[in-house]
């Protein structure tokens, strides 16, 4: 399948040669990210979703890129999302904000064909929105802010930046005896202590958690994933599930005892994860997603980000998600039909 677009073309990507090529390409590109990666591509397959690869590219080397996520819902319409992408080479080639949208377009055909009613989008820089479709995205799939740690430094380093709070809550998990150990997705009894803490969690804090079999897929299938549980007198107190993709480590989902909070394990866990992604060879964490400054009390990721905070790091900033509605009728019906049920 093929479109000419100023003598570029574009096409899906199947072959394993082409896939090898694509994977190089994120890896070296300068916004590449585990979100547009192969990695994530085979995790998402393993959640059932059809993951599709687009390319743009002038005597055989890639200068555009777009992994799109594809998830079915009723009357077989369907939603698309190109988390942190698309890629461009903008950066190198000073591909044109015009051909950037053409890329766009064509994607958007293929959509349509697909029946989707929305596609989300959410390239690194944002593109100018030259095209009248694209507007601001209401959901918070892809932060806008996020919090990262240089862990290339001592151990003793990582600590002084951190908040003086963050530092005594670490010590006084070690001295009630909080230990935090490393587990693989084959310890059930690790993973079912996981499961529990997320659903007392998500209850406490008003949010919705995965089904279980979507936390086992995570550390079963996204090469790089790793999970580490806190214990205190062998029960569990805490649990976090990241994941590594090239020198950056991210802290990914976490969970807590509310009943035994006074431990503060979870600000042992997040140190022994980042000792963890640094031992591996990582020189950035990434505790993905705080509020965005300027907002209150009031939005939802405002209590994380206090804890966030206190671990010290570089606020890095990202474009707000954009989105297209392609079925305008379609989405508004079915958002008064959640509305309904819920």
């Amino acid at each position: 399948m093929s479109f000419k677009i100023f003598m570029m073309r574009v096409r899906t990507l199947t072959s394993g040669e082409d896939l090898r090529r694509y994977s190089e390409w994120v890896l070296t590109h300068p916004q590449g990210n585990l979100w547009q990666s192969l990695e994530w591509k085979r995790y998402q397959e393993s959640l059932g979703r059809l993951v599709k690869i687009y390319v743009t590219e002038e005597a055989e080397h890639i200068t555009a890129s777009a992994m799109v996520m594809i998830d079915r819902t009723v009357f077989g319409l369907s939603t698309w999302d190109i988390p942190r992408g698309p890629l461009s080479s903008y950066e190198l080639l000073a591909m044109s904000d015009e051909k950037k949208i053409l890329f766009l377009e064509y994607i958007f055909q293929e959509a349509k064909k697909d029946r989707c009613f929305a596609l989300y989008l959410s390239p690194p820089p944002s593109l100018k929105a030259q095209s009248s479709k694209l507007k601001a995205s209401p959901r918070c799939e892809q932060l806008e802010s996020t919090i990262v740690i240089d862990v290339s430094q001592s151990e003793d380093s990582i600590l002084t930046q951190m908040h003086q709070k963050a530092r005594y809550n670490i010590k006084t998990a070690r001295r009630h005896g909080v230990a935090v150990s490393e587990h693989t997705g084959d310890d059930q009894k690790a993973l079912d202590s996981l499961y529990t803490l997320l659903t007392q969690t998500a209850a406490r804090d008003g949010f919705t958690h995965l089904p279980k079999s979507h936390y086992e897929a995570f550390l079963k299938h996204l090469e790089g994933s790793f999970f580490l549980m806190a214990w205190h007198n062998q029960k569990p107190v805490a649990g976090l599930l990241g994941v590594m993709w090239k020198d950056l480590g991210f802290y990914y989902y976490g969970a807590s005892s509310y009943e035994h909070r006074q431990l503060m394990a979870p600000y042992l866990l997040q140190w022994e994860a980042m000792l963890h992604c640094k031992k591996a060879g990582c020189t950035r964490y990434d505790l993905l997603g705080i509020a965005p400054e300027g907002t209150g009390s009031d939005n939802p990721w405002a209590g994380i980000t206090e804890f966030k905070r206190k671990f010290g790091g570089t606020i890095v900033n990202y474009p707000q998600e954009q989105m297209i509605v392609l079925k305008p009728m379609t989405k508004k019906l079915l958002e008064w039909k959640r509305k309904v049920v819920d």
